[in-house]
């Protein structure tokens, strides 16, 4: 279990050395992981150092301790960003994965039953139209 934060720590490590905090104005990583250098983090390394607090507090979460602290690892999150399906947090299936195929938006919106209806009543009275001209 202690092991289990492993690549979120190594991707955060990663993130902050590769920042405009190190790289540029010369912070170490640990002051720029402090107030008031941390809101100048690109968004990517805020969201690495807040999984890596909710994954170090998952460790002594005493409501995991069956299943064990179980986070996403960062080498699957770059997976499925790269492949675009979704992904859940902690356990489980995917919520929105591989569910009705990928949208952009222009789809078409499906026909309104009340449309359906009144089409299959027009269609019924054709019939009955051109069934009355035939005998007639």
């Amino acid at each position: 279990m202690p092991n289990s934060c492993q690549d979120i720590r190594e991707a955060l490590a990663q993130c902050l050395q590769e920042s405009e905090c190190v790289m540029v104005q010369r912070h170490t990583a640990a002051e720029c992981l402090r107030q008031p250098l941390s809101d100048e983090l690109p968004l990517k390394c805020q969201q690495l150092k807040k999984g890596f607090g909710e994954c170090r507090r998952g460790m002594i979460d005493m409501r995991k301790r069956f299943r064990g602290n179980q986070p996403i690892s960062f080498r699957q999150l770059q997976k499925t960003e790269d492949t675009g399906d979704g992904y859940q947090l902690y356990a489980g299936k995917a919520a929105f994965a591989g569910g009705r195929g990928e949208t952009d938006g222009n789809e078409k919106a499906p026909e309104d039953w009340r449309e359906a209806e009144n089409k299959k009543y027009r269609a019924e009275q054709a019939a009955v139209v051109i069934e009355a001209a035939r005998k007639g």
